[in-house]
């Protein structure tokens, strides 16, 4: 006869609440998908591709203007959509790595990236020398694209086939440095901790005289997923945890004084951008990521913004180098609107082909072999 168990401290109770994940769980056992943030990372992704189809490169400085009046105005602005990915990054990692051990995390991420980053660059590498051969202009060489197959052609000095995948550094550093708190198992107090070290990196590192410091701190962008991790944290843990809102607010003043850098990297000659715009427009962006956090928009949960979501990835990975390439050549022969109206299309559809017969298929074949595991004698 076996002795009833003893009843649990609540010690016990406390730090076993810590290791269990208390996201909400639909009745099949999954998490479920806030399409919410789907929709808002296609919305980045148009919001970049305005700023380059509605540019001075294809249409030249003064017809720019004339063409497209408030539009090109606007659209100066459109890149900062990456500021509103990073922090859509920051909540969906975190998110994502709760309640996962560390190779189940790492998995995930090249699952994620890999076959569309893969496809795209191949795709893009192809484009430019097919063009290069009947149009002359610089072509990539084949070292160049099978080093960005590596996707940390930044760190090695080695040219990126499209300059829109400088982000994928960011996002890359991101990770790797997540990594170590979900090697340890993600709690509030680890995940927390985390980003008040990540935070204090970050103001040490222009100063430090440590260029790997720099490097892995990412401090000109990291505010953005620390931000995007503390909406996480107030989604999950409920908006009356006053910590998280602290460190947001220190998120956003580092964020707006990193600004004055990256609306300069950005200001295209003769064309001074407005401080106060970037800074209000990003302001926005924290404001809906709040009302996300609070659940407000939770009624935005249309099943096709999963789609649209997927879809936002290749988007951004094709639309910029191939598209203002084939732009800058029919300019002057296509009416600007409609050619920017047939490209923008044709990049979406595109974009949806990648999803349906590469990335879907891909990352499921991936995933299969990299969980595989070797059979014991």
């Amino acid at each position: 006869m076996s002795l009833p168990a003893a009843p649990p401290r609540p010690g016990d109770l406390k730090r076993d609440e810590e290791l269990i994940p208390q996201q909400r769980v639909s009745p099949s056992g999954a998490k479920p998908r806030l399409r919410v943030l789907d929709g808002l990372r296609i919305v980045a992704a148009v919001v970049v591709l305005s700023a380059h189809y509605v540019h001075p490169v294809i249409w030249g400085a003064r017809e720019n203007k004339e063409l497209f009046g408030p539009l090109a105005t606007a659209s100066r602005y459109g890149w900062l959509g990456v500021e509103l990915f990073f922090m859509i990054s920051g909540f969906v990692i975190c998110m994502s790595a709760w309640g996962r051990p560390l190779g189940s995390y790492l998995r995930s991420r090249v699952v994620r990236l890999g076959p569309a980053y893969w496809f795209c660059a191949l795709v893009t590498g192809a484009v430019m020398t097919v063009y290069a051969q009947f149009y002359g202009g610089n072509h990539p060489t084949p070292s160049q694209i099978l080093t960005n197959l590596t996707m940390v052609q930044m760190p090695l000095n080695n040219p990126s086939l499209d300059p829109s995948y400088w982000t994928l550094w960011s996002e890359a550093r991101f990770y790797l440095i997540f990594a170590i708190v979900a090697w340890k198992g993600l709690t509030y107090r680890r995940v927390m901790n985390f980003c008040w070290i990540w935070t204090v990196a970050s103001i040490l590192a222009p100063t430090s005289g440590l260029p790997v410091l720099e490097a892995l701190a990412n401090q000109t962008y990291s505010p953005l997923f620390i931000s995007g991790i503390c909406f996480y944290l107030i989604r999950r843990e409920g908006a009356r945890v006053g910590e998280p809102w602290i460190l947001l607010a220190m998120s956003w003043l580092l964020m707006q004084r990193y600004m004055t850098d990256i609306h300069g990297w950005n200001t295209r000659a003769g064309d001074k951008l407005s401080w106060a715009v970037c800074v209000a427009v990003v302001t926005f962006f924290y404001c809906v990521m709040a009302a996300v956090a609070l659940g407000w928009l939770d009624r935005i949960n249309w099943r096709w913004l999963s789609v649209a979501g997927a879809m936002s990835y290749p988007l951004y990975l094709l639309h910029q180098q191939v598209g203002v390439t084939l732009m800058e050549h029919w300019a002057g022969r296509v009416h600007p609107y409609v050619l920017i109206l047939s490209m923008t299309c044709s990049m979406l559809l595109a974009s949806w082909l990648v999803v349906k017969f590469v990335e879907r298929p891909g990352s499921a074949a991936l995933k299969r072999m990299l969980e595989r595991r070797p059979v014991r004698a």
